[in-house]
């Protein structure tokens, strides 16, 4: 229970991959191709429609962007309507994401979908693993990750859904609850290892004694 929900947890790590982990990548070119671009005076926001922003190996593409500065240093970027965010890590699809960016660093990012999936493969596995709920909170300053609304998190053959998970990044805890209502519990698929326990195996030919060998008689 506590590997597949950790592990889970950690493809929210594709947050500050995606968008700022790296501080050597947020320092690099950013290209927009987009549909239209524009500029919002009552929000003070640059917007873009049918964007498709990339940088080193980050990809980010949405139907509609708005952003307060064109690079990461001090910025906010809000994206809406077929979010995908793409990586060598993984990858993440939303309806909407809100980016806070300080020093060329993720501070706050708030994921939001029907449900916003997240999809990632460890280098020692070739099984990816899934995490999927209606909102997704990262505060990277407390190192809390909130994942609210039907959320579940797999890896291979395990699974734990439940309304609320709560991952603490740096106590590399986690606390899930139900919505306290009807049938509504938190609930864990566990699959064992198939490590061939318990498989029959051919009989040892050595235990079998050689014709007229002798035989030791039976203890009464």
């Amino acid at each position: 229970m506590n590997r597949i929900s950790a592990t889970a947890l950690i493809a929210l790590f594709l947050l500050p991959a995606l968008a700022a982990a790296q501080v050597n990548t947020l320092r690099q070119d950013v290209i927009i191709d987009a549909e239209t671009t524009g500029y919002d005076g009552k929000l003070s926001m640059l917007q873009f429609t049918g964007l498709r922003l990339t940088q080193g190996g980050t990809s980010i593409a949405a139907d509609i962007a708005h952003a307060s500065e064109l690079d990461f240093d001090d910025s906010v970027w809000r994206f809406s309507g077929n979010v995908a965010f793409d990586t060598d890590l993984g990858s993440i699809r939303c309806d909407s994401a809100d980016l806070t960016f300080s020093n060329f660093e993720l501070q706050v990012a708030t994921i939001e979908g029907s449900p916003a999936t997240v999809e990632f493969k460890r280098d020692d596995s070739d099984e990816v693993s899934r995490a999927s709920a209606n909102k997704l909170h990262y505060n990277v300053a407390k190192g809390i990750m909130e994942f609210s609304g039907d959320a579940e998190f797999s890896e291979g053959g395990n699974r734990i859904a439940s309304q609320t998970i709560v991952y603490n990044i740096y106590e590399q805890r986690f606390y899930a609850a139900s919505s306290g209502s009807g049938d509504d519990r938190v609930k864990v698929t566990f699959t064992p290892p198939d490590d061939g326990a318990g498989e029959l195996k051919p009989p040892d030919d050595s235990a079998v004694p050689e014709d007229g060998a002798d035989v030791p008689d039976e203890q009464p």
